[in-house]
């Protein structure tokens, strides 16, 4: 969303040399620090033009031109609430533990703004709209899209706070259950590797020396031969973007049906990455009593498994 166009603010610059032969909308990006998703829609919306000319997102720079900007994104906005379908596990005054399902966004974002779990926890908690950020109001940690399985809310400032500081601590204990591709060597492992963006694609993580820190620990449980891949049950020490498919796809395991990272071969197609997020355990803030979580397989992953040969 651009508000502005054909007013302030505006924006002019001259190429520099360190960006001679880049795409507009990625040197706009690192100009303005906004992202490449809303320099896209400014340029679409012709706000963005060299030489005075509006120019294609995919236009490549010369050094010294002259670039101008009219717009600029507009702020995201806080979710609304609004009915959305997930299941609860738990719930009390400080703690909400729900299941996600597959293809529901946590909180809003680009192209994301309406249906999200944000919008169905304020629904069913109006509360938490003054809990934590008001932009992801009671989320301390996140599920990507595609995974499904368990999270942890806050309900209560007070349960904010505890639970932020407990993930940092590494306190909370995350599991996954993964389908990963390949004949695994060593039966448990960690995986440690820093995780940063992609330098080259930047919806994609990576690898990268000058990451995060980043460890993942895994045990495999089961070897299957037709075809040849492995039920993995993956332990998060880090909470980065993307963790777990990073790490198994950079050690040559990536998870079944992750098109992103190399999974998405035949003859298994979930039709989204074999990631569950099916035990939880905590501490809870307020009463000190140890709470856990399982939660099994939908339905669409445990069909894929029965389908195998061990």
């Amino acid at each position: 969303m651009i508000r502005g166009l054909g007013g302030v603010p505006r924006k002019e610059f001259a190429v520099p040399a360190s960006l001679a032969g880049e795409r507009i909308d990625r040197a706009v990006a690192l100009l303005t620090g906004w992202s490449r998703a809303d320099v896209a829609v400014l340029v679409e919306e012709g706000a963005v033009r060299v030489g005075g000319q509006p120019v294609a997102k995919s236009r490549r720079l010369a050094e010294g031109e002259e670039v101008e900007v009219e717009g600029e994104p507009e702020e995201d906005a806080p979710p609304v609430a609004e009915p959305v379908e997930f299941a609860v596990v738990h719930a009390d005054d400080d703690v909400v533990v729900v299941v996600k399902p597959a293809g529901l966004v946590v909180h809003p974002g680009a192209g994301h703004e309406t249906g999200t779990l944000a919008s169905g926890l304020l629904h069913r908690y109006p509360e938490i709209a003054t809990v934590g950020d008001p932009m992801r109001p009671g989320i301390v940690h996140r599920l990507d899209r595609d995974t499904s399985g368990l999270m942890v809310v806050a309900r209560s400032p007070r349960a904010y706070v505890a639970l932020t500081a407990a993930l940092a601590a590494r306190e909370i204990e995350r599991r996954y259950l993964a389908l990963a591709w390949g004949r695994f060597d060593a039966r448990r492992g960690t995986i440690d590797a820093p995780i940063g963006r992609s330098a080259t694609r930047r919806t994609r993580m990576a690898v990268r020396e000058a990451g995060k820190d980043a460890r993942t620990g895994y045990e495999v449980l089961t070897q299957y031969e037709h075809p040849v891949c492995a039920l993995v049950e993956c332990r998060l020490e880090t909470g980065r973007t993307h963790q777990i498919r990073v790490h198994l796809g950079a050690i040559g395991h990536p998870v079944v049906g992750d098109g992103t990272y190399g999974g998405d071969r035949n003859p298994l197609q979930p039709g989204r990455p074999f990631l569950h997020a099916h035990s939880l355990a905590l501490i809870h803030p307020v009463t000190g009593q140890r709470l856990e979580f399982s939660d099994p397989l939908p339905p669409e992953l445990a069909a894929v498994l029965a389908s195998l040969d061990g």
